[in-house]
């Protein structure tokens, strides 16, 4: 069993391009909705992703934070695809950025779709207690705030969000 022990921010401009280690495009979408989560019928969200020429099924558990067990399988990319037509709700699309900075790698998520115009990043970390730098591009943190995860984004897509709301 793996645990995933992440923190999400907002992105506050492009100067985190200066540090990309590499880009990776994603296409993902989820087997499971937030109502699911939020009504505790299921106790973990299910996603499919084609991450480049790589397929991935993906199961995390609902505990809200940074914390969370998480399990990654590989699966052919074929069966992949045929998994995110059975999909609910939208698809997610994006490209992610690996960011260098101060001994980390950030993933710089750059949204594309119904979701354009949203960019995060995310660390992960080996303890919930890890001291990091925080790059200057870095804004306000939203590890606790489920909105902002890509379940609930393929539910609700950032282009419905009023303005008060993307803030």
């Amino acid at each position: 069993m793996g645990i995933e022990i992440e923190r999400k921010f907002l992105v506050t401009d492009e100067r985190w391009r200066e540090g990309v280690l590499k880009s990776v495009r994603m296409a993902q979408g989820y087997i499971n909705d937030m109502a699911a989560l939020r009504e505790a019928r299921q106790n973990a969200s299910v996603r499919v992703r084609i991450a480049g020429d790589a397929a991935f099924l993906n199961l995390k558990s609902r505990e809200p934070g940074h914390t969370r067990q998480e399990f990654d399988y590989p699966i052919p990319v074929a069966d992949a695809e045929a998994l995110l037509a059975l999909c609910v709700g939208g698809r997610i699309d994006k490209v992610r950025h690996y960011v260098g900075h101060a001994g980390h790698t950030w993933e710089v998520d750059q949204f594309a779709g119904d979701n354009a115009g949203l960019v995060v990043a995310e660390i992960e970390l080996a303890a919930a207690d890890e001291v990091f730098e925080r790059p200057a591009w870095l804004g306000r943190e939203v590890t606790d705030e489920t909105r902002w995860y890509n379940l609930a984004l393929a539910e609700r897509p950032f282009s419905r969000w009023n303005a008060q709301e993307k803030t």
